[in-house]
């Protein structure tokens, strides 16, 4: 299953991943020493790992770009800063933004990055999609909050232009 998961990370996400906000994220560290763009990763890989272990007939495109996409405030929110109080409650929104931006976004995509911090954040996912990324994103943090990484993937053998395999 895992070279089905990377096969389908690379088909929907390697644009995204390649990209130079994705590629900024590796500056940054989200939790514990996981950089933003090592989490995004995991939580995009955990995503199609529970979709496919289930047999969840969902939109996976989608849910691959939503979960990449998913934390893409582009800050360091551990530098004090009066922009960055509230991180837990506004990122989603900054994600967005930066996203729209960035990206072209379909419906369940936008939908993904604004509500992956529900309960937090109080408006529920509407899609499946949605849902699936927003618990891998909780199961991700808390591995990574205690420094196990769920997914570390080989960059050089992937294609990706990641300067960074910690």
């Amino acid at each position: 299953m895992h070279q089905t998961i990377e096969s389908l990370l690379l088909a929907h996400g390697r644009a995204i991943l390649n990209s130079p906000g994705m590629q900024l994220e590796q500056q940054f560290i989200q939790h514990g020493s996981v950089t933003c763009f090592d989490h995004s990763l995991a939580v995009a890989y955990l995503s199609l790992w529970i979709v496919l272990r289930l047999g969840l007939r969902l939109d996976l495109r989608s849910l691959v770009r939503g979960a990449l996409l998913h934390d893409y405030f582009l800050y360091d929110w551990h530098e004090k800063d009066e922009s960055h109080r509230g991180h837990g409650f506004h990122h989603a929104r900054r994600a967005l933004d930066n996203a729209s931006r960035d990206f072209e976004l379909n419906c369940i995509e936008r939908d993904i990055i604004e509500k992956h911090m529900f309960p937090l954040n109080l408006t529920p996912p509407r899609f499946a999609e949605s849902v699936v990324v927003t618990c891998a994103d909780k199961i991700c943090a808390c591995f990574e909050v205690f420094s196990i990484l769920l997914y570390r993937p080989d960059f050089s053998r992937l294609g990706l232009a990641a300067a960074n395999n910690n």
